[in-house]
């Protein structure tokens, strides 16, 4: 029997809870094989979702079968087809939380710990800050990463996977001549404690990357970032997703390049008010089919690029 409704739960005044369920109802507890990650550029796109889903599953064509959560901050039940859609899906239920207290519901937990995918949505990261970083459903995902099962997000929805979260707080999307001319624009807004999974230890991802031009802003959050130790900026494209598998290796999925950025040594000139120079920035690029070794990272083959007051030496893409 297959499900498909609709619930609204008032949680308190300004917030309410809204549940969108399809597929079956009743729980499915398939052998797992991850834990795995799905890193999506843009949209949701369904060959990186099926690679996710296959992945968790350990199999292509078989009958083992998944449950999915999709978690967003605003929206509606958009994704449940897309993920119903795919081959081993047994349900997909979404979830629109909008405060901290439907966030802490032990039955909203509890589903979110039951399932073998965890999605969240695009939108705005800085909802998740607000409403999901450090509540029940927070330890939930976690949960399902640990015991093998698969999580990932599409643009916000990736924005907050890395160890670094470029989180947007200042509800204004950071532009990367605005910030590059002022690596202290108030733009920037810089958090993290919120997930730490292996892979992207030490990481800032980033999204849309070619398309808006998102190169140069992420120069800025690795150049505020750095502590003395390498650290790392994925940029993703749009229809393009990384899919990481338990030997922490990501394969490219899709038209578009993940790109991989690595600060390694302080800025000459990071200082508020002042353009940002930073020489010697060394970039990968990936495309389609290409693997990225998260546990080893790579030390040689890349491209050296500059920045000096503020303007990049070429064309970084």
């Amino acid at each position: 029997m297959t499900l498909t409704a609709f619930l609204l739960i008032a949680t308190n005044t300004h917030a309410e809870l809204k549940i969108y369920l399809a597929g079956n109802p009743a729980d499915v507890t398939p052998k797992l094989h991850g834990p795995i990650l799905d890193l999506a550029g843009s949209s949701a796109e369904p060959s990186g979702l099926q690679a996710m889903v296959d992945a968790v599953r350990g199999c292509s064509d078989c009958d083992a079968k998944v449950d999915v959560v999709v978690i967003r901050a605003s929206g509606d039940h958009g994704l449940n087809p897309v993920f119903m859609a795919l081959q081993g899906v047994d349900s997909a239920a979404s979830y629109v939380i909008t405060d901290r207290d439907s966030a802490n519901r032990r039955d909203v937990e509890r589903s979110v710990r039951e399932a073998e995918v965890v999605w969240f949505a695009g939108g705005d990261q800085c909802n998740y800050i607000r409403w999901i970083k450090g509540t029940r459903v927070h330890d939930a995902v976690e949960r399902v990463f640990r015991r093998g099962g698969g999580v990932g997000g599409n643009s916000a929805g990736l924005a907050i996977q890395g160890d670094v979260v470029y989180d947007a707080c200042p509800d204004v999307s950071a532009a990367s001549k605005d910030v590059l001319a002022d690596p202290f624009h108030r733009d920037v807004s810089l958090s993290s404690d919120f997930f730490r999974w292996p892979a992207l230890r030490g990481t800032i991802t980033d999204t849309h990357f070619h398309q808006r031009d998102r190169f140069g802003r992420l120069v800025v959050f690795l150049a505020r970032s750095f502590r003395g130790k390498r650290i790392d900026g994925i940029g993703i494209n749009e229809q393009t997703s990384v899919i990481v598998t338990p030997d922490q290796k990501g394969k490219v999925i899709g038209p578009g390049a993940a790109y991989l950025l690595v600060v390694d040594h302080p800025a000459e000139v990071l200082e508020k008010g002042k353009p940002l120079t930073y020489r010697g920035l060394k970039v990968w690029k990936f495309t389609a089919g290409d693997t990225i070794d998260f546990e080893h990272r790579p030390t040689g083959g890349y491209r050296t690029l500059d920045v000096v007051g503020g303007k990049l030496s070429a064309d970084p893409y």
